[in-house]
């Protein structure tokens, strides 16, 4: 039967640093919880009561123990990797956004707007350089460089002649057209027997 996993004899500095972190800590701290993992394996307790104690997996619990009899109390920090590696290339940035800022109509494409739907299709079958993307992280790299695909909104210019003096006499035209849609809907309301709004 193998030994038990145990935390090495504390020296004196380390037992007082460890008494100082966990009392002050917040228990859900990756480091108040480390340190408690080894002060209590360094008194004596097993390593399933110790994973209760600090609601961990046992692997962890011995992971630590492991690390701090090889590195001290380095074992309190724990040196994670950043994350997954970067898959987007620059180049393939440069790729995006050259194909977001063309028409389709010109890269060959029977429609006149990309959509991030269409827009990832196209990359993914791109002829030079494919470009396999998510729609979302698509989305937050066009946003990142102020690229974006809806439609700007254009209003109907009138035709008839007397528009400038007809605006001019009414200074504020859109607050007219606002008083007359409200007027509107407040008869509305009196026909269908609801009350008429009162103004505050």
């Amino acid at each position: 039967m193998a030994e038990p996993v145990r935390a090495r004899r504390l020296t004196d500095q380390e037992g007082q640093r460890l008494q100082q972190i966990v009392p002050r800590g917040r228990h859900g701290s990756v480091r108040v919880r480390r340190a408690m993992i080894i002060m209590a394996s360094a008194s004596g307790t097993l390593v399933p009561a110790i994973a209760r104690l600090v609601a961990a997996d046992e692997d962890t619990v011995r992971d630590v123990i492991h690390l701090f009899n090889q590195k001290g109390l380095a074992a309190l920090d724990p040196q994670w990797a950043g994350g997954r590696p970067r898959l987007i290339s620059d180049e393939a940035i440069q790729v995006i956004v050259t194909a977001a800022t063309t028409r389709p109509e010109k890269l060959g494409q029977p429609f006149t707007r990309w959509s991030l739907r269409k827009l990832a299709a196209y990359l993914a079958g791109h002829p030079d350089r494919p470009v396999r993307i998510g729609r979302e992280r698509l989305r937050q790299i066009l946003h990142a460089r102020g690229i974006s695909f809806q439609r700007t909104r254009t209003w109907k210019e009138s035709r008839d002649p007397d528009r400038d003096a007809k605006l001019a006499r009414h200074p504020d035209a859109l607050a007219a057209q606002r008083r007359e849609r409200a007027r509107i809907r407040s008869e509305r309301q009196q026909r269908w027997g609801r009350p008429k709004p009162t103004a505050a």
